[in-house]
């Protein structure tokens, strides 16, 4: 073989060798790319679900918040209650207390105590005012007590005629209970009632018919 040819040679497989450098290094460049390309994608992901972790503690932060400040209001409202002294008449089906100018304020809704116009005692009314005797006797027996009736303000249409006035009827429903507590042991020197009608009513027409047992103060 002259020197030509193997200049020749030499050149081919000095060419061959470039094309394999060639070659490889772009494989190791696009796997490169690919490899970057994932990265890029998972930092993306962790990177939007570290957004939704902070949103999410933010939300669970706030209610948190929302959370202790009602336990607070709770806890306060606890506090008020224990610290203010039992009158006895607590969990008296169908009694509503509150309290005025010292004195104590047994609510009773004329639906529990009275048929639709009538001033008679309903037999389960009988049971409520039963529970409440036993507190004003084991209580308040040197207590005076009034006994309030009070209606809504509309018209009397069907007993207009038996009634004639609002005030009329609560007079008699608040009669009723008290000849009741008097039936009951009740002493009938310190009791009495009173008649309102329809002149305080309250934020319901339902809740202005009743009949308030005041336990004045000594």
């Amino acid at each position: 073989m002259n020197t030509s040819k193997l200049v020749l040679v030499a050149l081919g497989a000095m060419s061959m060798m470039l094309i394999g450098c060639k070659s490889v290094s772009q494989r190791d460049y696009d796997a490169a790319i690919d490899e970057n390309t994932q990265l890029r994608e998972r930092i993306s992901g962790l990177q939007e679900n570290m957004r939704q972790s902070s949103e999410s503690n933010n939300a669970y932060q706030s209610q948190n918040e929302q959370l202790r400040s009602e336990i607070a209001r709770l806890q306060s409202d606890l506090n008020s209650a224990q610290s203010q002294p039992r009158t006895g008449f607590e969990g008296i089906n169908g009694v509503d207390l509150s309290a005025r100018n010292g004195a104590i304020v047994v609510g009773v809704a004329s639906e529990v105590l009275f048929n639709s116009g009538s001033a008679d005692l309903r037999t389960n009314a009988k049971q409520t005012l039963d529970e409440v005797v036993g507190v004003i006797r084991s209580t308040y027996s040197g207590n005076e007590i009034r006994v309030e009736g009070y209606t809504d303000t509309d018209k009397l249409v069907k007993t207009k005629d038996k009634w004639k006035t609002n005030e009329r009827l609560s007079a008699m429903r608040a009669l009723a209970v008290e000849e009741y507590l008097v039936a009951k042991g009740v002493d009938n020197d310190r009791i009495y009632s009173a008649a309102f009608g329809p002149s305080k009513p309250k934020g319901s027409k339902q809740a202005s018919r009743r009949v308030e047992i005041v336990i004045l103060s000594q």
